[in-house]
């Protein structure tokens, strides 16, 4: 009898599971084979590092094989096309930061709007938060002084990136906009070469995170003056936020990172990757391993992070505008 009652429900199951419409199936089952995560980070990045993270996770708790390509350059133009060329079921996903979500569209006015407008927010990783670093002899205490001198001599106090419409870059324009200050901006083609120019006085200052320059920050070579956000980072609790040493209130410079896919992803499926996601970063093991970075795990809904780039969008708008930038 009880054989006959399990075999029945089984086949009542079976039978709803058929009636289910398409889009609820496809959620029903995701993932039954392996998915790729495609980023615009090169490898050994902290968006990298963590993406490696997440996906050995996803891949325990899916029972499926989780890949990591990079498809780093091109102002994430090679990662975003090759991700777009997939189909929209959830077995492809692209991770991108803020900039490529809220500048691209500004800096590359003839085909960066259409290029992020082919995807669309499945899930977010974290938040990082920009520190303004200075040369360890340096004269700059405080960012009062980083202002003043450059209001003494206009357009003559150097700063460093890693590329023009970088947040590097976007960070200190917004500076700019805030004091009223000029100040000259110095390129770099990698952030392996900007941290070392810090540190022997080539540029004066610049803005990075904390993974990004810990290096040349352990080596002796750099000193933090400030976190360019409202609160202190609980890594270096002695560095003071940009307002307490002496900058505008607003001058605040943070990413955030994300998995977008091509657009037309069934929404159970993305709300099922959504979920997961917000499983996985629970996970003590990944929040830990964040700390590392000082990378701050967030759990948004799609309807978060579009809400979020859409901030960003105008924000950069402005500051691309004003500074007169273009990458075409």
């Amino acid at each position: 009898m009880k054989r006959k009652t399990f075999l029945a429900a089984a086949l009542i199951g079976a039978a709803a599971a058929a009636h289910l419409p398409a889009q609820a199936q496809s959620a029903v089952d995701f993932p039954h084979k392996p998915v790729t995560l495609f980023t615009a980070f090169a490898p050994g990045s902290g968006p990298d590092a963590t993406l490696r993270l997440v996906a050995d996770k996803l891949g325990r708790l899916w029972n499926q094989r989780v890949m990591v390509e990079n498809r780093p350059g091109g102002g994430g133009f090679i990662a975003m096309e090759a991700a777009r060329r997939t189909a929209a079921d959830g077995y492809t996903l692209l991770q991108l930061d803020s900039d490529h979500l809220g500048a691209v569209p500004h800096l590359y006015k003839q085909r960066g709007a259409a290029a992020v407008g082919a995807f669309e927010p499945v899930a977010s990783i974290f938040r990082t938060t920009f520190l303004v670093a200075v040369g360890t002899d340096s004269k700059l205490k405080t960012m009062t002084d980083l202002i003043a001198a450059a209001r003494a001599e206009p357009g003559r106090v150097t700063y460093g990136s890693w590329g023009v419409g970088s947040p590097g870059h976007l960070g200190a324009e917004l500076l700019e906009d805030l004091t009223g200050i000029r100040m000259q901006h110095v390129p770099f083609r990698e952030v392996s070469q900007l941290y070392p120019a810090v540190g022997s006085g080539d540029v004066a200052w610049s803005l990075g995170t904390l993974p990004s320059s810990s290096g040349a920050y352990k080596a002796g070579k750099l000193r933090y003056i400030a976190v360019a956000a409202t609160k202190r980072l609980p890594q270096m609790p002695d560095v003071p936020t940009a307002q307490e040493a002496g900058a505008p209130a607003g001058f605040d410079v943070n990413a955030f990172v994300v998995l977008v896919a091509p657009k037309g992803l069934p929404a159970p499926v993305r709300a099922k990757i959504n979920a997961d996601m917000g499983r996985v970063l629970a996970d003590p093991e990944i929040r830990a391993r964040f700390d590392t970075f000082a990378f701050e795990p967030i759990s948004w809904s799609p309807e978060e992070i579009a809400r979020a780039a859409e901030a960003k969008s105008r924000v950069y708008e402005g500051l691309v505008k004003k500074a007169n930038i273009s990458l075409e």
